[in-house]
């Protein structure tokens, strides 16, 4: 426990500009971790609820945090942003999720790690696997995951040309 792990989060906003919003919420999460790596930015279709299409992406950084701290954090994060529940499923400014820490495996009320759908949502593992084409998820490659989703709409953005 305590040591430093490898932490995944998942984020996503089908709201307002959603893909300035992730690069601003990435930019938050960057304070506090300055090596933190981010895929490129995904556009996916809305489930289990209609609405516009989400950007999102993933981000991997280290971490000594408790899986709970980590949750308050990203929590926090998606408040200052705007965020609300107002129902399960709906439309919103950003949604963080923490994906792994680790390979701590806990279920609670509050929080499941491993994430309960992770290994079913391209719009996760496609940017994950563009940080780590070699990672292991549940004993398997990445790449056996993708092809369980490959007839998922999940679309890589091109990057945006600097100033």
């Amino acid at each position: 426990m305590g040591g430093s792990r490898s932490i995944w989060v998942g984020l996503g906003a089908n709201l307002g500009d959603a893909g300035a919003t992730i690069k601003a919420a990435l930019q938050h999460l960057r304070k506090a971790a300055p090596r933190l790596q981010a895929s490129s930015l995904y556009r996916s279709a809305a489930i289990g609820a209609p609405g516009p299409d989400y950007i999102n992406a993933v981000a991997r950084f280290d971490s000594a945090a408790s899986p709970e701290a980590l949750l308050e954090h990203l929590q926090a994060l998606e408040q200052h942003f705007g965020r609300t529940r107002p129902y399960p499923q709906a439309p919103r400014t950003l949604d963080l999720d923490l994906l792994l820490a680790g390979d701590e495996q806990r279920t609670s009320a509050r929080l499941t790690l491993p994430h309960p759908r992770l290994l079913a949502r391209a719009f996760v593992l496609r940017p994950m696997a563009e940080i780590d084409p070699h990672l292991q998820l549940a004993g398997r490659p990445i790449g056996d995951w993708l092809s369980q989703v490959a007839d998922q709409d999940c679309t890589r953005l091109p990057e945006e040309p600097g100033p």
